[in-house]
C-alpha cells in the first residue's frame, strides 16, 4: 500500500515571514507577517523522504502554489499546525512552485 496521497481540493494555507528586532534589553523579538494563499497539498514522495532524511529532515507535506504567491517565506501553517519550508522547487516554464514542508517541534500554533 502506498503512503502517497493527494488532497483533491485546493486548501488555504498561510505563509509566514518573520522579522526580528532587539528590544531595549537586547532580546530578539519576532514580528510575523502572514499571507493566505491557495495551494494543492500532497504527501512527499518516497525519494523526498530518503533525500531529506539524509540531511536530518522529516518531510510532512508538499504545497504547490502559483509562484506569484511565494515571497521567500520560511514558515507555513495549515489546519493549526506550523511547518518550516525547508526547500522549494520551481520548474522552468511552470507558473507553480513546490514548497517542501517539515513539521517541527515548537511550531504548533497552540503551543506558541
Amino acid at each position: 500500500m502506498s503512503k502517497r496521497w493527494v488532497i483533491d481540493l485546493d486548501d488555504l494555507i498561510t505563509l509566514i515571514s518573520q522579522t526580528f528586532e532587539q528590544n531595549d534589553i537586547g532580546v530578539q523579538i519576532a514580528t510575523e507577517t502572514t499571507t493566505q494563499v491557495w495551494a494543492r497539498l500532497q504527501s512527499a514522495t518516497r525519494a523526498e523522504f530518503y533525500s531529506a532524511g539524509q540531511n536530518g529532515l522529516q518531510p510532512s507535506l508538499v504545497a504547490v502554489t502559483p509562484i506569484a504567491n511565494y515571497a521567500g517565506q520560511k514558515l507555513a501553517e495549515w489546519r493549526g499546525t506550523r511547518y518550516s519550508i525547508y526547500r522549494t522547487y520551481f520548474a522552468t516554464g511552470s507558473d507553480e512552485i513546490e514548497l517542501y514542508l517539515e513539521e517541527k517541534v515548537g511550531n504548533d500554533v497552540e503551543n506558541g
